[in-house]
């Protein structure tokens, strides 16, 4: 469900800045930062009523910036999601009737797996490209390993989001099953709303340097 080119793309800016906005103000402010600190691709959350109108602001100011929605958990935020110029989105847990429903907006959709029973509900629609979460609460890495290691042969990367900080992001990048990790910490939500965005620049760079 995610075509190729955009795949190529996650790869290759290996870090996706995850996100929470209370305001849509703060959203281009925010983006410029990032985009200046050298991260190319959000992730914002649908767990604020922000959310949606922030990223249509962002991809109407910014089109080089790639922009996700996350947190998508019903059909309706597929179709909100879409309207607001989402590139991809994707979702804590792997729900049929929102993966239908991103199959039918011809949204590219990567649905949350820490089981091989999800990966295998995820790959009857043709899903490539999966979020790994809750990561470190569900083993890391090595769950991540042995779960992945009956599907390796098929081709599928994953995301991992949950838990993971500058001390443990490197050792996820360096396996060859990761196309790109969920960067929660770059910037807490309790930055966005300061607007203390010296620390979120200062983030950004530190990860992209691992």
């Amino acid at each position: 469900m995610i075509p190729e080119a955009l795949i190529t793309r996650i790869e290759k800016y290996r870090v996706i800045a995850v996100l929470v906005i209370d305001d849509a103000n703060q959203a281009v402010p925010l983006a410029n930062v990032l985009l200046e600190g050298g991260i190319k691709a959000m992730e914002l959350t649908l767990r604020t009523p922000a959310a949606i109108e922030s990223i249509s602001q962002i991809t109407k100011a910014f089109p080089d910036m790639l922009v996700g929605a996350g947190t998508v958990l019903t059909p309706d935020q597929v179709k909100q999601a879409k309207d607001a110029g989402a590139a991809f989105a994707v979702a804590p847990g792997c729900n049929p009737n929102v993966l239908e429903a991103a199959k039918t907006a011809d949204l590219p959709f990567g649905p949350g797996v820490m089981t091989p029973s999800e990966i295998e509900q995820a790959l009857d629609y043709d899903c490539r490209l999966l979020k790994f979460f809750p990561a470190e609460t569900t083993g890391g890495l090595p769950h991540l390993k042995s779960m992945a290691a009956p599907y390796q042969h098929l081709g599928i990367k994953f995301i991992p989001l949950g838990g993971l900080n500058a001390s443990n992001a490197g050792s996820y990048l360096a396996s060859p099953l990761v196309a790109a990790i969920g960067g929660s910490w770059i910037a807490t939500r309790e930055e966005i709303k300061s607007g203390d965005w010296a620390s979120i620049a200062a983030k950004a760079e530190e990860a992209l340097s691992l």
